[in-house]
């Protein structure tokens, strides 16, 4: 048996193994914003870049959420009062900044896009 030095698994002597992902800040992250809407919303787009400072460094991320439907958007209203306070738990990052930075809301059918910035940074 052969250990795969990336996902630190047992490999059979073939050698072929199915391969686990680790997450990484930006899956946690996705994972707390889905939790945080609460199954009623889905993530459209997720860009993410590297942010520095003098004394820091992270990322930067803008995740656009839709909420279709009379009780996604409500608790998309919901999602929008709560992200600003919102306690994450990323492993190994703090989130510094969390805010809403455009909301698009449709009445017929109806459907909220609410686009927000989220700036991680790296613990220790």
């Amino acid at each position: 048996m052969h250990i795969d030095p990336q996902t630190q698994t047992a490999a059979p002597a073939g050698g072929k193994t199915a391969r686990r992902q680790r997450k990484g800040a930006r899956e946690h992250l996705a994972e707390a914003l889905l939790q945080l809407a609460r199954g009623h919303g889905r993530i459209a787009t997720h860009h993410e870049k590297s942010w520095a400072s003098i004394t820091f460094a992270g990322t930067r991320h803008r995740v656009t959420m839709e909420f279709e439907g009379a009780e996604a958007v409500e608790t998309g209203e919901c999602f929008i009062a709560y992200l600003p306070e919102h306690e994450f738990a990323v492993p190994r990052q703090l989130v510094a900044d969390a805010a809403v930075t455009e909301v698009d809301h449709r009445l017929e059918p109806p459907l909220m896009r609410v686009t927000c910035e989220l700036l991680l940074l790296e613990e220790g």
